[in-house]
């Protein structure tokens, strides 16, 4: 097979203005608008609101390019398309190719007798998507009026990323474009329709089946080979048999783990179709040996909703994923990097890929495989009711078909989940209920038969839920805390307070969040200083939440003193969030056997915006994200708190045994011991254990605002130790009778890194080091100093300005809960 990629020279104007301009593809409108500076910045201000009215009007796409005369003599010539965006006719030298109407699709047309040797020209017409959502008429009582917050009408009529008509964190620009390569296809004869890898894991064995279908457009003879490369380069080859199977035993298979259980060894798998000794199409896959299912075995609580891999049930670690950007050609690889790195800094082991975005590209998840971040993935249906006719029927299909098989090899796809939050709407919203009957049945239709019907026949080894959450589908009880997974929003949406978390023992809980402000420096992105108010009317626009600030203020007099100014707010804020997911994450991991996961809302942001999100749109980490890579450490401590009473526990989610000794300590703000304690345990594998406990009610009586608890763990695994501390208050840190700290730090540089050592002669609780000019990423943030001894942290990355200002020492910034008031 011969393969051109498209990179010649393409254009975009606005269909019946002939304005044409240089584009580049993948690209999209709006890039390209942005690059030629016909509209401004979408993320600044209220510009958002001009910017979406773009996306009302129709593009054309036009390139010129060349084919040799060897190309144009094969037998058959397709054309490519990744992912067209979203409602498109293509014309090939003045004739129609073929439309699309499905971003999450690839599109494939025949054009043999559509091209020529030498120049061809290819024109690519876009409708609006705005337009179309807006005019669609259903059938007569099928009419769907549901519009979730933040978005735009119309949505679910379009197989387009949801998300990009807006959503409660992110801005509505529906863009349109051409978002991955467009290739052409020569080949005569025969080509790869499609491989399936399959696993039967045994004892001490693996057998690998590699079946391949080929598309025959002759009775010539064919012959497909296979080679299995292990992580170590040996090699084993075979050929097919006539229906084109091929099978491979691996003794002593070297098995993948995701992230924190083990390796992530992958093996290499390459077809190679054959025509008389010649190779004349190859394909590439990198696989991992495991396997991964949901287990629900029945226990005293109800089910258990565990991931469990290669026999070992897991506690499922991470965050909701959404798309990096609202411009998808600017989500780059190294962004995704960027972004897989941040998960791996907080010791996630999982990200859900919520389904009201899109499927990422290709190198998402080789990312994963690489890096060990299993996939939860939600096929791309969310908060929605769906007009299911046959039209719309055929689509989702292919659309399913597409995507399966793309993905289905990936050692790091744990589960397809066919919607979010779905079937409780249907139970429980009422913008949801109040829809016909009709359109309830056709839910089931869609994500009980056929949908699951169709990953079934394309990825046999994938489990399938039904919905998220979801107690397994039929409208049972999806909300249930004793089977299937759970979203809690009591705490943020019903403003219930942290602790509320401790009294729901969800089996998985895969939804709940909290939400913050970005940093200052992503807020001075967007606002100019006279609108650098949370009540502004461009903070405003940059918070998609309804009431959402109000929310923030209500938790904020619930547990700090009003902050001075908004830098002070903004820190703040995000230390309730942290707060808030801690206090449940921490809840659920001592009670792991119950409950075997938890997935915070949110990851990433898509623009600049307060949210949920624990990484802001620039990649700055906000506290929850620093607290979460100690709260989901592999070995880590927590506190547990009933009125007077602490008890300190020990969670060791790692394949090893340990020791956890724990010294707990009752002491002044000024760090002057009252009580202390020491304790030793064995933590097995896989478990958590309470280490000790103690009533302080007569230590703390008549001084609860004088002091603190701190509880020091050191983990001893294999002679390797790890050591965290923890602390806990008796009340909210607004009665906290803190005083101004004498806060020291010292920058160095030292063995290649800078080191930031800071001491303080008083309680210091979640010091921020920040910097004016720069960003950094450091090893540790949001701490609390506990004690007078020195505390070191370095810079793991560090992002300079073109001209900085100040020198490094002098961009230093320090924030503490005390000098917020």
């Amino acid at each position: 097979m011969k393969k051109q990629l498209l990179r010649a020279k393409w254009q975009l104007c606005q269909i019946g203005t002939g304005d044409w301009m240089d584009a580049r593809v993948p690209g999209s409108v709006l890039e390209t608008l942005l690059s030629h500076h016909r509209v401004e910045n979408p993320y600044y201000g209220k510009n958002e609101y001009k910017v979406r009215e773009e996306f009302r009007k129709d593009y054309q796409y036009r390139c010129v390019f060349t084919i040799s005369e060897d190309y144009a003599r094969e037998e058959q010539i397709d054309l490519v398309f990744y992912c067209l965006d979203t409602l498109a006719e293509i014309f090939v030298n003045g004739k129609k190719a073929g439309q699309a109407c499905n971003m999450h699709r690839t599109w494939r047309f025949s054009i043999k007798e559509l091209i020529h040797s030498g120049e061809n020209v290819m024109e690519i017409f876009f409708c609006s998507p705005i337009q179309f959502v807006e005019s669609y008429v259903p059938e007569e009582n099928r009419k769907i009026t549901m519009v979730n917050t933040g978005t735009m009408y119309g949505s679910q009529y379009l197989r387009k990323a949801h998300s990009m008509f807006g959503w409660d964190w992110g801005a509505q620009l529906p863009d349109i474009g051409i978002l991955r390569p467009v290739e052409l296809q020569a080949y005569s004869g025969a080509r790869i329709a499609e491989t399936e890898i399959l696993q039967r894991h045994e004892k001490g064995k693996v057998k690998v089946t590699v079946r391949t279908i080929l598309e025959l457009f002759s009775e010539e003879a064919y012959q497909i080979k296979v080679q299995l490369t292990s992580p170590d380069g040996q090699i084993t080859a075979a050929k097919a048999d006539k229906d084109g199977n091929v099978d491979f035993t691996v003794e002593h298979p070297q098995l993948w783990w995701p992230v924190g259980y083990g390796e992530q060894p992958l093996y290499q798998v390459q077809v190679l179709l054959e025509q008389q000794g010649e190779c004349i199409e190859s394909r590439d896959y990198t696989i991992g040996l495991r396997t991964i299912t949901v287990s629900q075995d029945r226990d005293e609580w109800g089910s258990e909703f565990a991931l469990t891999v290669n026999g070992v049930k897991i506690f499922t670690k991470g965050a909701n994923y959404i798309p990096e950007d609202c411009i998808y050609p600017w989500i780059t690889k190294k962004r995704l990097e960027e972004l897989v790195d941040a998960a791996l800094f907080a010791n996630f082991n999982c990200l859900r890929i919520w389904g009201g975005g899109y499927y990422p590209g290709d190198d998402f998840y080789d990312l994963c495989d690489r890096k060990g971040i299993l996939l939860w993935q939600d096929l791309m249906y969310a908060c929605n009711i769906y007009d299911l006719n046959p039209e719309f029927i055929q689509n989702i299909e292919e659309e399913t078909r597409d995507n399966v098989k793309r993905l289905r090899h990936h050692a790091c796809l744990a589960l397809w989940c066919g919607n979010n939050e779905m079937e409780t709407a249907w139970l429980h919203w009422a913008e949801t209920k109040n829809h016909p009957l009709s359109l309830k049945r056709d839910y089931l239709l869609q994500f009980e038969y056929i949908l699951p019907k169709i990953v079934g026949e394309c990825d046999k080894q994938t489990f399938y839920w039904p919905s998220s959450p979801s107690s397994g589908g039929s409208f049972d009880d999806p909300d249930s805390e004793n089977r299937g997974d759970a979203h809690y929003w009591e705490i943020w949406h019903g403003q219930k307070p942290f602790s509320d978390y401790r009294k729901h023992y969800f089996r998985f809980c895969s939804e709940f969040g909290f939400q913050s402000f970005p940093s200052m420096k992503t807020i001075c992105s967007f606002a100019e200083e006279e609108e650098r108010n949370i009540f502004s009317e461009v903070m405003e626009s940059h918070q998609k939440n309804p009431a959402a600030n109000g929310k923030i203020l209500y938790y904020l007099s619930e547990n700090f003193r009003y902050p001075k100014d908004l830098p002070s707010l903004v820190y703040i804020s995000q230390l309730m969030q942290g707060m808030a997911m801690k206090t449940g994450i921490d809840h659920w991991r001592r009670n792991r056997g119950r409950c075997m996961g938890s997935l915070y809302w949110q990851f990433n942001d898509n623009w600049p915006v307060a949210s949920w999100s624990s990484v802001d749109y620039y990649g700055r980490y906000k506290a929850l994200h620093y607290m979460a890579a100690r709260f989901y450490a592999p070995l880590a401590g927590s506190i547990k708190r009933d009125g007077s009473c602490i008890e300190a526990w020990a969670e060791n989610e790692t394949q090893e045994n340990c020791t956890c000794q724990v010294q707990m300590l009752l002491q002044t703000l000024n760090f002057t011991v009252l009580y202390s304690e020491a304790n030793e345990v064995d933590v097995p594998a896989l478990s958590s254990v309470r280490v000790m406990d103690r009533d302080f009610a007569e230590l703390i009586s008549g001084r609860e605002n004088q002091v603190f608890v701190q509880c020091v763990f050191v983990f001893d695994q294999k002679g390797e130790k790890k050591r965290s501390t923890e602390t806990e208050l008796f009340v909210p840190f607004k009665y906290l009778k803190l005083r101004k700290p004498d806060l020291k730090a010292e920058l160095a540089r030292e063995d290649g890194e800078y080191r930031i050592t800071l001491t303080s002669d008083t309680f210091t609780p979640f010091v921020n080091i920040d910097f004016g000019e720069r960003d950094a990423i450091l090893s540790d943030n949001f701490f609390s100093v506990t004690a007078p001894e020195k505390y070191v942290v370095t810079i793991k990355s560090l992002r300079e300005p073109e001209n900085p200002k100040k020198s490094l020492e002098e961009d230093l910034i320090l924030q503490t809960v005390q000098s917020t008031y």
